[in-house]
């Protein structure tokens, strides 16, 4: 087996190796490639993963590298994590739309639409390059925003792909804790970071409605700030809301806690990254440090290498990710990307269809957030400046024309540099 890492001077990469050394059993690993543009970022994360490959004693042989075509041939696994633009460029979207009094986050808002117009041009390239040097090879994506790069991927490339996100195994998993039902089967439901817990059956009863009445909410995240939701609110909705709704359902609030807070996540996140890299630099270290959970990646390496560990093994198993609808949402195209419980095996994910959903208010929703998703594809493959507003002026946390028009001109013209399709090409 090889696997590939795109972005490997991340600093979540340990949390990769760390999965792929619980589960050496299963995965014959012989060759791993840590590939990534940074040299310094690189240097460090990419020897501390050697070193903890070499501790756990597993034959592998692995490369530190810069050159993409040597990483992807003949892989059998690519696992992707980039961010176009690092985290300055974040930084950028969190502040510049907090001038226009919208709000600034990572993958939601106006924000999150440009991570997705930089990122699509530079994943439709390694794309392009895999159905050349690994046709064979899948794709698991958690560069982010994870939903819309899904979107683009399967819709506009051959590769095999499947998106995924720590926020579902998290919260489903601390929802069966708090419920005291660790076998439930819960029904996980929606768009990546735009989704809803809209069943909880164990032993033939659904608890869902025991959960709502409870005010019981989904797992907070570490990289948000979360106030979690009240029982009313809940109850109104008619489902469990994962964290990330919290931007929705209280625009307002959080756009005010955005606005008064002393640093931006972003900013933090470049202090929390310069510690680990010098925690990293330790040649005493040789596993995943304790300081790496303050960076919000808890339990990726679970979620990427377990999936790895089904596809390859032909496991049938269940899990949440972004894949094509295929019929599983009926309200939504096939064609739509979704995050959705799947049964995993070799030949990737079978969405589980969801029967009889009758919640309009969450259909409607998801279906307005879709259509936003499917307008943002579109804008960042054309170059497009109408489609790119036209997106935005279906985002919810968005809306208005003429915040959305001047805070669009002033992140174009700070990401120029990352927007070829915006620059210089015909329209």
């Amino acid at each position: 087996m090889k696997i590939a890492i795109i972005g490997a001077g991340s600093t979540y990469t340990p949390e990769l190796i760390e999965g792929i050394i619980e589960r050496k059993a299963n995965l014959p690993l012989k060759e791993l490639y840590l590939m990534d543009i940074d040299d310094r970022k690189l240097n460090i994360v990419g020897n501390l993963c050697q070193r903890m490959i070499e501790n756990a004693k597993i034959k592998a042989k692995v490369v530190l590298t810069k050159d993409l075509d040597a990483t992807l041939k003949n892989a059998d696994f690519v696992l992707c994590q980039i961010r176009v633009g690092k985290l300055p460029a974040r930084v950028l979207d969190e502040k510049i739309p907090l001038k226009h009094d919208l709000i600034g986050q990572e993958t939601c808002g106006i924000g999150g639409f440009f991570k997705g117009l930089r990122t699509i041009p530079v994943m439709l390239d390694i794309c392009r390059k895999m159905e050349k040097l690994c046709p064979d090879a899948w794709l698991i994506n958690f560069s982010n925003p994870s939903g819309i790069l899904t979107e683009m991927i399967l819709n506009h490339t051959k590769v095999k792909m499947l998106g995924l996100c720590n926020v579902p195994i998290n919260t489903v998993d601390g929802l069966k804790k708090r419920l005291n039902l660790p076998n439930a089967f819960v029904e996980y439901m929606g768009l990546n970071h735009l989704a809803y817990i809209t069943a909880v059956r164990d032993n033939g009863k659904d608890y869902l409605f025991d959960a709502i009445n409870a005010g019981i909410n989904s797992e907070s995240m570490k990289n948000i700030p979360t106030s979690g939701f009240p029982a009313e609110a809940i109850k109104t909705i008619g489902a469990i809301p994962t964290s990330y709704l919290e931007y929705y359902y209280y625009k307002d609030s959080k756009l005010e806690k955005l606005k008064t807070a002393e640093k931006t996540r972003g900013e933090l996140c470049i202090d929390i990254e310069a510690q680990l890299l010098d925690i990293y630099q330790n040649l005493d270290l040789n596993n995943k440090p304790q300081e790496l959970s303050k960076r919000g990646g808890s339990r990726y390496s679970e979620a990427a290498i377990s999936l790895v560990d089904a596809i390859w093994n032909d496991k049938n198993e269940h899990h949440i990710v972004n894949c094509l609808n295929n019929g599983a949402l009926d309200f939504l195209k096939d064609s739509d990307s979704i995050e959705i419980g799947a049964i995993i095996n070799k030949k990737g994910a079978t969405p589980i269809k969801v029967e009889n959903f009758d919640n309009k208010h969450v259909k409607d929703y998801i279906k307005m957030v879709k259509a936003y998703e499917n307008h943002t594809v579109e804008a960042a493959i054309k170059g497009c400046d109408y489609e790119a507003m036209r997106a935005l002026m279906i985002n919810p946390l968005v809306l208005d024309y003429n915040k959305a028009l001047a805070c669009y001109n002033e992140l174009k013209e700070a990401h120029k540099e990352y927007l070829p399709q915006f620059f210089g090409a015909k329209k």
